[in-house]
């Protein structure tokens, strides 16, 4: 339950981050954040695998690129569903996720 909760506050400190650097993606404040990370925990865990199964031809296809664009429309999933955390285009959205990704994965490495 720690980790759990640990990833979440780790992953609401990147979002904000990543509001701050990536234009067209906001966050208002660490509530926000809080609530973006949750839901974007809850999509990733129920939503995510539907669609990689869905797309799992075209993720064949493009050597596994196209799970950049699924963990871009998850972020857009998320906002859709949090006031206060909003991303403006899905430009904004593969940076986004992108860069959260990297931020992670660096997270990750550390601890």
């Amino acid at each position: 339950m720690f980790e759990f909760l640990a990833h979440i506050v780790v992953t609401a400190f990147l979002l904000f981050v990543v509001g701050k650097i990536v234009s067209g993606i906001e966050v208002r404040d660490a509530g926000a954040a809080l609530w973006g990370a949750l839901v974007l925990g809850i999509a990733n865990g129920v939503v995510r695998p539907i669609l990689v199964f869905l797309t799992l031809p075209l993720t064949i296809i493009t050597l596994g690129l196209f799970l950049l664009v699924v963990n871009a429309v998850m972020l857009m999933i998320a906002a859709s569903f949090v006031s206060g955390f909003k991303v403006r285009g899905f430009g904004s959205a593969l940076a986004g996720s992108i860069l959260l990704s990297l931020l992670n994965l660096a997270v990750t490495a550390v601890f």
